[in-house]
């Protein structure tokens, strides 16, 4: 027979296969032999006592033969002569899992990435964090599977009604992700395990007939009675198509200013923008797991933070236990920090995103910004910061940075303690980059976090601006039901970049969903 059950065991019973069957013979009464297996379902780590536990929720086999966990199978078309066929402009996750879903009902993608594929990507992404020369083409944003790729492949979302998440997770599984990201509570593939994943993806797009261009970037569309009929790349180049899906990211702000010159409706959206604080890793394990050392049969631990101030909320973003800051502009003299861990989150240091919600009142009201009131009012804020922040880092994007007490207090730090951020640290007076609505909701946030976790507002972490690419400046709008953009029929807006997801499973989410909405209505 088949028992579903949920225990909760300590760390150390959880280490291999036998050892959960011994917990588990005693708890159902069952002889060990009797247990021919189980499968893990969910799986947590309640740490809000000294007396960890870990939660598992389990189909156990007994006395029956085991059986491996069904595989989910995809039926992926050849769709080489397919009669119809799509332009997907961007290759992030928004772009990749609508070309499988195109693929898997007879139509046939083709992918234009701005960017390189992972590979020669990574080159790129050496140069910038040694030489602080940035190819704005190629970077932790641009480039195959999008700023996903190298940004540490966590897979939570809390968007359950924007599709069906397992079929997410299982495709990720069916291209290479370890299994156990189907029933972890905060499942996480790792930025040294995910490039290999998006490369399986392209293969199978490309082995199923569908196209894949590489540093193919968009730079106009060809408009005939509210249609458009191709775009052009930079290479002047012309994409033919019965329908254009655009999923570009929130960083392609080319692609913005091309809509709203054109008069193709856009608008101006609130975001998210703070800085990355990094903490020692051991530092966070104390706290959170109530001990002087981790235990060896614990994960590095992470941490959620959210306080309201003054009407505003001030919220921990894209946290990374044995992580490393990177840096995520796009252009030169820009200054954008962004979080990763490898799968094994073995570094010594945890960061966060400390993100205060931003709204288009607020930056009008400010004199000092000079921000025009138009749908790209909100993209030129997060412009001036990022500017402001190379400038105080003075160059090469090394990164302004200050302790994190200092930070609060206002004062500058003498000394940086290390730090993983590779391109170097330069000590500022933040407060003098950040405009005010940021920083005061950020400096009594800290204050305040430091009572939530004793330990946590030290000077032994640091602060480094800033962190300005949450989400999508601009929305690019649909209709509720076809999802087609309102003036132009066969345009399909997609993903985080246009302002309807917030990481890699909601982007993938909202491709799959605008793919089989632009299917019914070519059919």
């Amino acid at each position: 027979m088949q028992q579903k059950i949920s225990i909760q065991l300590l760390p150390s019973e959880t280490t291999d296969e036998s050892s959960i069957k011994k917990v588990l013979s005693r708890y159902l009464g069952e002889k060990e032999e009797s247990i021919s297996g189980f499968h893990i379902t969910k799986k947590s780590i309640d740490a809000r006592s000294r007396n960890i536990r870990i939660n598992l929720s389990l189909n156990v086999f007994i006395d029956e033969p085991f059986h491996q966990r069904q595989t989910v199978l995809f039926n992926f078309k050849d769709v080489s002569n397919a009669k119809n066929k799509v332009v997907i402009v961007g290759a992030g996750p928004a772009g990749l899992f609508a070309a499988l879903q195109l693929i898997e009902k007879g139509f046939k993608p083709i992918l234009l990435e701005r960017g390189k594929d992972v590979r020669a990507r990574r080159r790129d992404l050496a140069i910038l964090n040694k030489e602080g020369k940035i190819n704005p083409e190629s970077n932790y944003c641009f480039g195959e599977g999008g700023a996903g790729t190298y940004s540490d492949g966590k897979l939570y979302t809390r968007s359950n009604k924007r599709g069906d998440i397992d079929r997410i997770l299982n495709l990720f599984v069916h291209f290479g992700a370890d299994e156990k990201i189907l029933y972890e509570s905060h499942p996480h593939i790792g930025t040294n395990k995910l490039p290999h994943i998006i490369t399986a993806i392209r293969e199978k797009i490309i082995d199923c007939g569908g196209e894949f261009h590489f540093e193919k970037k968009v730079i106009d569309f060809i408009i005939e009675n509210e249609k458009i009929t191709k775009v052009r790349t930079a290479d002047n180049n012309f994409f033919d198509a019965d329908a254009f899906v655009l999923a570009t990211g929130h960083s392609a702000r080319d692609i913005f200013e091309l809509l709203y010159q054109k008069k193709i409706l856009i608008e101006a959206k609130p975001f998210a923008l703070g800085i990355r604080v990094e903490h020692p890793q051991e530092l966070i394990d104390s706290i959170q797991y109530h001990c002087d050392k981790r235990s060896e049969y614990l994960p590095p631990a992470s941490y959620s933070l959210v306080q309201q101030i003054d009407d505003k909320g001030v919220f921990s973003f894209c946290m990374c236990p044995g992580g490393i800051i990177a840096p995520a502009a796009t252009s030169a003299n820009e200054l954008v920090v962004n979080g990763w861990s490898p799968s094994k989150r073995n570094n010594p240091f945890a960061n966060s995103g400390m993100i205060v919600q931003v709204t288009l009142d607020e930056i009008m009201k400010d004199k000092k910004l000079k921000i025009k009131n138009d749908a790209l009012s909100m993209m030129h804020f997060q412009q001036a910061i990022e500017q402001k922040a190379f400038e105080a880092g003075g160059g090469k994007f090394v990164a302004p940075a200050q302790r994190m007490v200092d930070f609060v207090n206002k004062k500058y730090s003498s000394s940086l303690p290390e730090c993983s951020y590779l391109p170097g640290l330069n000590s500022s007076l933040l407060n003098e980059s950040l405009p005010d609505f940021i920083y005061q909701p950020l400096a009594k946030a800290f204050s305040s976090f430091g009572k939530k976790m004793n330990g946590y507002l030290t000077n032994d972490a640091v602060v480094v601006a800033t962190e300005s690419r949450t989400s999508s400046p601009v929305r690019i709008p649909r209709d509720n039901e076809t999802l087609a953009h309102p003036q132009i029929k066969n345009l399909y807006p997609c993903g985080e970049g246009a302002g309807y997801a917030g990481g890699i499973v909601s982007a993938a989410m909202d491709g799959e969903k605008v793919a089989s909405q632009l299917i019914n209505a070519i059919i």
